[in-house]
């Protein structure tokens, strides 16, 4: 048996409700053994009321579920015309106290970005930088957070359809070496649309972080806590 969260999008207000479920855990990568991982979460959130489920990742046995994973969401910047996978951006936008921003990982496969080892040689992390803007490091998931909602915005088809669920995991993530979690994004998202927010606001980052502050506050509150239980 393993321990692994899920996220819940909010209605009555915008954030996450995060809860750690037991499940069973097989091992090995194959995507046969993740995917019966999988299965189990969703029998284990399922039996908290979450009825929708989504696993959003490479290893989802939904369609949509594998569209939304980071390594596979696509989006066109406005002002370069680029098509840009979220995975790649994210990583290509990373400074640090000794380089940074390694924009060429723009251009490699969504694994090789991630596992540049620039990114873990190149000191601490200090900023972001995304097509001429500077985005702080702080909430820690602010900017992956606005750049994978951006990025969905531009995917009309795929957010749609993300909007029946409400219950969103991630198999992959590792929530013992990670921060950033694309299925807690994903409920940031459904829980600011199911609150009424025009989502043509979310663009600008200091709106997104103004919608978004009492959740990021909680959380790291919680966070705090959970560290000192």
């Amino acid at each position: 048996m393993a321990i692994k969260s899920v996220y819940l999008p909010r209605t009555d207000k915008v954030g996450v409700e995060i809860k750690r479920l037991t499940y069973e855990y097989y091992a090995g990568h194959s995507i046969s053994q993740k995917r019966k991982s999988i299965n189990s979460l969703k029998r284990a959130a399922q039996k908290q009321g979450a009825n929708n489920f989504l696993e959003v990742s490479s290893k989802s046995d939904n369609k949509l579920g594998v569209a939304l994973s980071a390594f596979n969401l696509k989006f066109r910047t406005v002002k370069h015309k680029q098509l840009l996978i979220v995975e790649n951006a994210f990583q290509a936008s990373k400074v640090f106290e000794y380089g940074g921003p390694y924009n060429d990982l723009l251009f490699v496969s969504p694994r090789e970005a991630k596992q540049d080892p620039r990114l873990k040689t190149s000191g601490k992390l200090i900023k972001f930088h995304f097509f001429g803007k500077d985005y702080p490091n702080h909430p820690q998931t602010f900017f992956y957070d606005w750049l994978y909602i951006n990025a969905l915005i531009k995917n009309q088809n795929l957010y749609l359809k993300v909007l029946d669920y409400d219950c969103f995991s991630d198999i992959e993530f590792n929530e013992n070496k990670s921060i950033n979690c694309q299925a807690y994004s994903l409920a940031m998202f459904v829980s600011i649309k199911k609150n009424g927010i025009d989502i043509k606001s979310l663009k600008d980052k200091d709106v997104f972080l103004n919608i978004c502050c009492a959740e990021y506050e909680s959380r790291e509150k919680e966070t705090f806590r959970n560290f000192f239980a």
